[in-house]
């Protein structure tokens, strides 16, 4: 219970994370990732922004265009929201992770595992962070300020302003999946 807790706030090590199979490390990323719940000061995309996601996906399984999520209709606009902050977490921590990956000469789970600690603003650690390069150290550095203002800021501070739409283009149809 007490690990499922830790890596989405509270960074207390009671386990060696190191010595834990990589299944589990795995685990501890994407609870990491998720994060705290938007009240708090923890990081990650937060856990609300997870279940609107996860709603959407059950939504679109059972056929239905509306997305309730106990008896309230979840309006389209947060789910777009939710979207938006997920995939920019997501491409910032790929993009820290893979330019770690090249300055770094360590296991790519352990660099996932620092980076997504960071965002995360957990805490936790596989002991890599004192070992990296001081370029590593910067980009570390970086991930943990961008993981405490949070990425729903960002998105906005560098999204277009949108102005009021004259018109709509006409609807487009798309194979997906």
């Amino acid at each position: 219970m007490m690990q499922a807790v830790t890596p989405r706030t509270a960074g207390v090590n009671s386990v060696d994370i190191a010595g834990l199979r990589q299944a589990t490390q795995f685990v501890i990323i994407i609870l990491m990732f998720i994060g705290a719940s938007p009240g708090s000061t923890g990081g990650g995309i937060k856990t609300t922004t997870f279940a609107a996601l996860a709603g959407a996906v059950m939504a679109m399984v059972r056929g239905k265009e509306d997305i309730v999520m106990f008896r309230y209709r979840l309006a389209q606009e947060r789910v777009y929201k939710a979207l938006t902050v997920t995939l920019f977490a997501f491409a910032l921590v790929m993009t820290a992770t893979m330019i770690l990956s090249t300055t770094e000469d360590h296991n790519f789970l352990m660099i996932l595992f620092e980076v997504t600690s960071a965002f995360g603003t957990v805490g936790l650690s596989m002991g890599l962070t004192t070992q990296l390069t001081l370029a590593g150290k910067i980009i570390i550095i970086l991930m943990m300020f961008i993981g405490r203002l949070g990425p729903l800021t960002l998105t906005y501070a560098v999204g277009r302003k949108q102005s009021r739409v004259l018109y709509r283009h006409a609807e487009g149809k798309i194979i997906i999946g």
